[in-house]
């Protein structure tokens, strides 16, 4: 006669089971550093969670609107024929203002719940929890219409209230991590501004002046007219010399502190820190300095950005275990790939992800970029460019 199962252990082995998908939810959250898509992701992952039909995420702006809404199990069709994103009234509203969990057998029969549009699917059964940071309201996640019978019990409850603070730590983050890369592009613009105009723009006013000058002369002292245009070809050729140094000096500050290989050896060991897929760098040789060539700062310049570019493509989009960045010097020309094992795309599809600056990146210091995907088979970005 077979041993009766152990309470205990089974108890255990269900938290177990449960806290192994609110972990695999976390991380396929945490890949993801684009505020849209963590939101996207996080309402995903708790209609799987939960095996609910339908989900959805709204974060508040300050105009009884929301700034950002996602929903899972609708089509495009159906977003489209249902119209514009709800406004902060009836169960959402109410939930924006109360920030507590709501759970129910069926969200018609509640008094705060108010209509939908036609197109809209038919909601019954219903659990909504407030996505917290502190005492402030990010956002609502909820869920409905759960697949298997009986609805959503006060386990589930407890389960979206623990996703949905791990879920406040995701979006935090991916805002921050925005913001930063916004500061980023505003302060790189200022310091541009700023150098140009201390190191070009006096001497071009200077050169307009004196061009000026040369075109009242040319009638009555064609001589004199002669030596301001003089001047003004000369003006110019050092305006373009300090243009050039200017844009010499736009280039990352990183390149001159460490060279081109340890700058992207750092920076493919921080990106492995920070993410859950296995981020490596290799390079020609056994040491650093083997390929510490004598490269353009131009060319320089445009493989790391090439680099940066394509690593950021590949953690936020292509749900990869692995990314490898490989540094090669082949004959006469440097070689960049980045690869990675993760979705891939449809070459033909795909005209976003950075690829158009990359490429242009590429054709303005003489090289050439390939992007090589299929679905279901990875991507690999290579950059070739003189040495």
């Amino acid at each position: 006669m077979p041993e009766p199962a152990d309470p205990a252990s089974a108890s255990a082995r269900d938290r177990d089971a449960v806290l192994h998908a609110v972990s695999s939810a976390v991380l396929a959250v945490t890949r993801h550093l684009s505020v849209r898509e963590v939101l996207q992701v996080i309402v995903r992952s708790a209609a799987r969670l939960l095996d609910a039909k339908y989900a959805a995420l709204g974060v508040p702006d300050d105009d009884g609107a929301f700034a950002e809404f996602v929903a899972e199990g609708i089509s495009d069709e159906q977003w489209a024929a249902i119209g514009p994103t709800p406004r902060q009234h009836g169960m959402l509203g109410a939930m924006l203002r109360e920030g507590t969990p709501v759970r129910l057998a069926d969200i018609r029969r509640d008094p705060r719940f108010e209509w939908w549009p036609k197109a809209h699917p038919i909601l019954k059964d219903f659990l909504g929890v407030p996505i917290m940071d502190g005492g402030t309201v990010l956002g609502i996640i909820f869920l409905s219409n759960k697949r298997t019978p009986g609805g959503f019990d006060e386990a589930d409850e407890e389960l979206l209230t623990l996703f949905a603070a791990h879920a406040a730590i995701a979006i935090t983050n991916a805002r921050l991590y925005e913001r930063g890369r916004e500061l980023t592009v505003v302060e790189e613009r200022t310091r541009m501004a700023r150098e140009l105009h201390d190191a070009v723009s006096q001497k071009l006013f200077s050169l307009r002046l004196t061009a000026r000058a040369a075109a009242a002369l040319a009638r009555t002292d064609p001589e004199r007219a002669a030596e301001a245009i003089e001047r003004v070809e000369r003006m110019a050729g050092e305006a373009l010399t300090e243009l050039r140094a200017v844009i010499v000096e736009l280039r990352p500050a990183e390149l001159d502190r460490h060279g081109l290989v340890e700058s992207l050896r750092k920076q493919v060991a921080l990106l492995d820190r920070l993410h859950p897929m296995t981020i490596a760098f290799t390079a020609e040789g056994e040491a650093p300095d083997d390929l510490d060539l004598d490269l353009a700062p131009e060319i320089e310049v445009a493989v790391l950005r090439v680099a940066q570019e394509a690593l950021h493509n590949a953690v936020r989009h292509a749900r990869a275990d692995r990314i490898d960045v490989r540094l090669a010097h082949r004959e006469a020309a440097l070689v960049l790939e980045v690869t990675d094992d993760g979705a891939g795309f449809d070459e033909a599809g795909v005209h976003g992800l950075g690829l158009p600056s990359m490429s242009d990146r590429a054709q303005a210091v003489g090289g050439t970029l390939t992007v090589s995907s299929a679905p279901g088979r990875g991507t690999t970005v290579r950059l070739e460019v003189p040495a």
